[in-house]
């Protein structure tokens, strides 16, 4: 057995063991009814050969009598088992959703770089699917046809025991057979049919998403053409998949009618020989036939269940995927009290060959505004996510209020430590819910503070809808301006004592830049604050700036002892964009 497979199959039964008692229900309600549908074909003998000997009334009514109660028993197995089932598989498949969204989100940066989320939507929306789909296989499927197979194996090697003999055989051949049939077509033919399709959703997700940039570059063809060779690629996996099944149903099909003629020839045999009576013909013929119509779907069955299994595999492996960012063993909530931050001595790189920052020390006052600039590649933006924690450093230690962040909750570190990007991202939510994202619990009148502060109370009022209004799915509905206020007052309201502006004025016109920079005044008070910053118009005022370079700093200082240095960088910086702005 694959490896994922068992591991998918441990995670359906970790759940039913939780819920064993529904499971029993189920499977105990089903066992009945089948059950009692194999007395009915036993009672119809009796039935049969009381009427060929002729026998009274009385005694054909008393059969019947006995054919109801088996009708009754069937139908209330039945309808014991179905309400198991529906109890059950609601609550699993919904808890099921609620772990594979945990631990998604429980990864790391990294992990969301390397994927598309159309593709984890996929994943997530399949694995409880795939479950309802193993289970309803498994109850109503499999474990019916391996009851009536037993039953009518039983009754028939009474009846005579090469009948009984040659069912039993026959039956456990073809399951053999089909089982490793149906693990060769998920290797072979499912797993890479459901990758396929799993690529067909990530590049629909990944081009309606860019469909400005689609538009922009009047590149609908192209993309047309790309989107046609995946679905192509799928469609030819899926024809051979179904080709596969097709060619092994045809074969079924011929050994099927095989046995049936062979039995059906025995039958008559034992008949004419008087070793069996009319009604127990009768009853080989009722069990052969319900026997092999469930044996026939077996082989599907199967198949479809390696198929449930397949659908499951690529959640199964991100849940069982090692998380890149964990907290450390009886992990600390972050106690901020002033908000001075360290590096000490820290390397980190992405990967092996791409080296960001070596060696990198420097000390940030409680309250202290540093500036972060540098060309693209020396390290700014890396030394933010650094210290929100995305990703673990190889060597050295940051500390906030002396604290190693390493030995912090994640939770407890980010939620005290707030981000104005240079490109916000909002929920397909409301203003008020996506300006209160910044501290959940806020008032309505605290929210509007915080979007009179940012300079977004007045674009709000005049909306239809005011604060209820939703932005659209990454907050498309605002300009890139209205997004940076949004995001501000977000972080106003969230009040934390470290704070980090991503060109957070970037995106503003020169009507609102100079209210939102003296709303980031007051938003920046008795905040230790780092500005990553192109424009160096912007950081002027800054305590002091960093320049860095190649992932180490090579300069520091501020604005003024910076210009004032010979042969500086930050002064070359500053000349070039200057004489730029007077050109």
């Amino acid at each position: 057995m694959r490896k994922t497979t068992k591991q998918t199959l441990n995670f359906y039964k970790k759940y039913l063991k939780q819920y064993k008692w529904l499971t029993l229900l189920t499977f105990g309600g089903v066992g009945i009814g089948v059950m009692a549908n194999y007395l009915s074909p036993i009672f119809y003998r009796e039935f049969v050969d009381a009427m060929v000997a002729s026998a009274e009334k009385q005694e054909l009514f008393k059969i019947v009598g006995f054919i109801l109660m088996a009708y009754l028993i069937n139908t209330l197995g039945w309808r014991i088992g179905t309400y198991g089932m529906i109890k059950l598989q609601p609550i699993i498949m919904a808890e099921m959703s609620q772990e594979c969204f945990k631990k998604i989100h429980s990864h790391s940066y990294r992990f969301f770089s390397n994927e598309f989320v159309g593709s984890l939507v996929k994943r997530v929306n399949r694995t409880p699917r795939s479950f309802e789909k193993f289970m309803d296989v498994l109850t109503f499927e499999l474990f019916t046809a391996a009851l009536r197979v037993t039953i009518a194996t039983v009754v028939l090697f009474v009846i005579h025991p090469i009948l009984g003999s040659a069912i039993l055989v026959w039956s456990m051949i073809f399951l053999v057979l089909h089982y490793y049939i149906s693990r060769y077509k998920l290797e072979k033919y499912d797993l890479k049919e459901t990758a396929a399709e799993t690529k067909v959703t990530a590049e629909l997700a990944d081009s309606l998403t860019n469909n400005i940039n689609i538009k922009l570059f009047a590149s609908e063809v192209s993309e047309k053409k790309r989107f046609d060779k995946t679905t192509i690629s799928w469609r030819d996996l899926t024809y051979a998949s179904w080709l596969f099944s097709h060619y092994i149903e045809t074969i079924q099909s011929a050994l099927m009618i095989a046995l049936n003629i062979l039995i059906l020839v025995t039958t008559v045999h034992l008949w004419s020989n008087g070793l069996i009576t009319v009604g127990t013909f009768v009853l080989i013929q009722v069990y052969m036939m319900d026997v092999f119509t469930h044996i026939w779907h077996t082989g599907r069955h199967l198949q479809d269940m390696h198929r449930a299994l397949a659908d499951a595999e690529e959640m199964t492996i991100i849940l069982n995927q090692e998380i890149e960012v964990l907290d450390a063993p009886n992990a600390s909530e972050l106690k901020l009290s002033r908000g001075d931050v360290e590096f000490k001595k820290v390397e980190f790189a992405y990967d092996k060959s791409n080296g960001i920052l070596k060696k990198l020390s420097f000390k940030v006052k409680p309250g202290e505004k540093i500036a972060l600039i540098g060309p693209s590649g020396g390290g700014k933006t890396t030394i933010t996510k650094l210290l929100f924690r995305f990703f673990d450093i190889q060597e050295g230690k940051i500390f906030i209020d002396g604290q190693d962040i390493s030995q912090l909750k994640q939770e407890s570190l980010r939620s005290q430590i707030a981000l104005v990007p240079q490109d916000p991202i909002l929920f397909h939510r409301s203003l008020e819910e996506n300006i209160s994202y910044g501290r959940i619990d806020a008032s309505k009148k605290e929210i509007i503070a915080a979007s009179k502060m940012a300079n977004c109370d007045q674009f709000i009022a005049k909306l239809p809808n005011g604060y209820a209004t939703k932005v659209g799915e990454r907050g498309i509905k605002l300009s890139g301006g209205e997004r940076q206020r949004i995001a501000i007052a977000r972080a106003i309201l969230s009040n934390t004592k470290i704070l980090i502006l991503d060109e957070a004025t970037s995106n503003l016109d020169v009507h609102s830049e100079k209210l939102i920079q003296d709303a980031l005044q007051n938003l920046m008070k008795n905040k230790t604050t780092f500005v990553i910053a192109h424009r160096l118009s912007t950081i002027v005022q800054m305590d002091r700036i960093l320049v860095l370079d190649k992932g180490k700093i090579i300069e520091q200082g501020s604005h003024a002892v910076l210009l004032n240095k010979p042969d500086s960088l930050y002064k070359s910086l500053w000349s070039s964009q200057m004489e730029g702005y007077l050109t």
